[in-house]
């Protein structure tokens, strides 16, 4: 059975040492951040994942979800006692406003709880995760009394929470969506329509599932003006909060899929369901997009949580497995063959893993301090740049850590050979969950266009020159620091290489957009591997500080392995976005 050693001692660096959230106190909520509170919310946290989620895991992908006569849907049986764990710590609300019942922690600390879930068990992570992005959404755009109505339930996690966008003939053009709403006269409207691919559809976790909607009023304008969005429950909740007839919403089928066997991805169908207009008419896409951009950073996040998991155990694998001599002479004289992990080509896979990933946390932690900035702030200016950062960072951490995420987990796979390729030691699972994670959400290549094509004029390019311009402060002040110059130097190259790709964009773009849409994805790419280049220079800048402590020699280790075997990478994603759209484009679809 795989194993799974949440990150504790590496996170906690990563928090106090490279982000130094002790120095942000004055924001709500930070103050109860103390370093002991951490550290004891970290330990929790990997207790409730090492112990009572991952061994559900295995045993969740094989019996996976059952869609029952009646249209209920039962969970794999060792996610009901995992998830009640988790409900029980009060994990769900613990970035929740108080008032809501929430502890009103740091969303930071939320997000290091979703990579420890994810790790342990992403199918059924998804569950709350996915509630946690309906919270979102609801506290932003519902009215008061749906904020009353469904919240406190739901950041208790006795209710859960779904997104309804995709249709059957629709799923990144939104604008085409039929799911139609007609008002019953009394403010509430009677949907009808067909979702699919709706995690978290129906299950068996919760008392109330808590859909939010899109859909079309009768007579809106066509396109995406005219859609809206509606909160629809499984189960229609009286003015006393109690639970009564069950609405006309119902799981068509579950879709028979290549991984997170243990989610319930459902095609949903709405027959006359009763629900309520959630902010503006008309304005139903600016609400979801709450929720939607707070799902493209928790599948970041799950792109790196399966990467780590991967990783550790092919660590462990690579450490026992006896195979061949080393190429220096024998390592392990007394038995037949030396452990793999004595060899170049398996030490190369797993430094490129293990340097990815930490580079990604941190990266993504730094992602979700901005995010807490930009809603805690009192500052207007610090709220504004925090929300820059956020806005150009989604679609790259989206699209770069689940690329990445899926990568590391085949390379993982590959160290067990042909053990790899068979269920029982859990690889091919990894493999098959991390897939996903390219795909929902908004698949990649959408995501390298909206870092291109909106992000970076975004503002008059406001965000993407404060990100050079940080990134460029940092070398120029770390430039003459013998023991950084072998990483500044190699991160100041890759962010020239950055800005010429940016350059380039911009002076042959404009009057020929498809070489943006051939240059988009190295782009994300190639600006992936100089953020989290940037991070690697912080975190041995941090760990030069504590030079001695555990752990701090293997970082400048893997901080150069970085820069010279994964930042000239960059090289070839520049050459790749000058050579434009011409050949790419060239010949007419009946050649294919």
């Amino acid at each position: 059975m795989p194993v799974y050693k949440a990150p504790v001692a590496e996170t906690s660096f990563l928090l106090n040492d490279v982000l130094k959230l002790d120095t942000y106190a004055d924001l709500p909520g930070f103050a109860e951040a103390t370093p002991d509170t951490v550290a004891a919310i970290l330990e929790e946290a990997a207790k409730l994942t090492e112990t009572s989620w991952a061994p559900t895991n295995l045993v969740g992908d094989k019996e996976g979800c059952v869609r029952n006569p009646d249209g209920s849907v039962t969970t794999p049986a060792a996610f009901k006692d995992a998830y009640r764990a988790y409900v029980e710590g009060g994990w769900l609300g613990l970035s929740a406003p108080e008032e809501l019942g929430g502890q009103n922690l740091p969303s930071t600390l939320n997000t290091v709880m979703q990579e420890f879930a994810s790790s342990a068990n992403l199918a059924l992570a998804m569950y709350p995760g996915l509630t946690q992005g309906a919270i979102a959404a609801l506290m932003v755009h519902g009215s008061p009394e749906q904020k009353a109505t469904y919240l406190p339930k739901m950041v208790e996690g006795v209710w859960s929470g779904t997104m309804n966008l995709t249709e059957p003939h629709c799923g990144t053009d939104l604008g085409m969506i039929k799911t139609k709403a007609v008002p019953n006269g009394d403010g509430s409207y009677a949907l009808s329509g067909t979702k699919i691919f709706i995690s978290s559809g129906e299950h068996d976790l919760t008392e109330n599932i808590v859909h939010l909607v899109l859909a079309r009023i009768e007579g809106a304008p066509a396109g995406t003006k005219g859609i809206s969005l509606f909160v629809v429950p499984k189960f229609l909740v009286g003015e006393d909060g109690s639970l009564g007839a069950r609405n006309g919403v119902s799981c068509g089928s579950l879709e028979h899929k290549m991984g997170i066997h243990g989610n319930a991805t459902c095609v949903m169908n709405y027959d006359g369901a009763t629900g309520w207009l959630v902010g503006e008419e008309n304005r139903g896409l600016a609400a979801m997009f709450v929720m939607m951009n707070e799902a493209r950073l928790a599948v970041g996040v799950q792109g790196l949580a399966v990467a780590e998991v991967a990783y550790q155990n092919a660590v462990f694998y690579a450490k026992d497995r006896l195979q061949g001599r080393s190429l220096t002479g024998p390592k392990n004289p007394d038995g037949p063959a030396d452990p793999i992990i004595v060899h170049p080509d398996v030490r190369r896979t797993l430094m490129t893993i293990r340097a990815i990933n930490e580079a990604a946390r941190a990266l993504i932690l730094k992602t979700a301090l901005q995010s807490d900035i930009a809603h805690r702030s009192p500052d207007p200016a610090a709220r504004q740049k925090a929300l820059d950062f956020l806005g150009l960072m989604t679609p790259v951490v989206k699209g770069v850590f689940t690329d990445l995420g899926f990568d590391n987990a085949v390379k993982a796979q590959q160290m067990f050979g042909g053990h790899g390729y068979v269920e029982e030691w859990g690889m091919s699972q990894f493999v098959r969950d991390a897939r996903i994670t390219m795909i929902y959400e908004g698949a990649n290549g959408i995501q390298a266009m909206d870092l291109v094509g909106r992000k970076l004029a975004k503002d008059g390019g406001r965000a993407v020159m404060a990100f050079f311009g940080e990134v460029e402060a940092f070398c120029k002040e770390n430039g003459g620091d013998a023991a950084l110059q072998p990483i500044v130097g190699p991160l100041a190259e890759g962010l020239g290489r950055l800005q010429q790709a940016t350059m380039w964009f911009m002076n042959n773009a404009m009057t020929k957009p498809d070489n943006a849409g051939a240059g988009a994805t190295d782009y994300m790419h190639l600006f992936g591997l100089v953020a989290m280049g940037h991070m690697w220079a912080v975190m041995a800048k941090a760990a030069l500080a504590k030079e001695g402590a555990p752990g701090m020699a293997e970082k400048l280790v893997l901080a150069r392995f970085y820069m010279e075997r994964l930042m000239p990478e960059t090289a070839a994603q520049l050459a790749r976005i000058s050579a434009g759209a011409e050949t790419t484009m060239a010949l007419p679809a009946e050649a294919f």
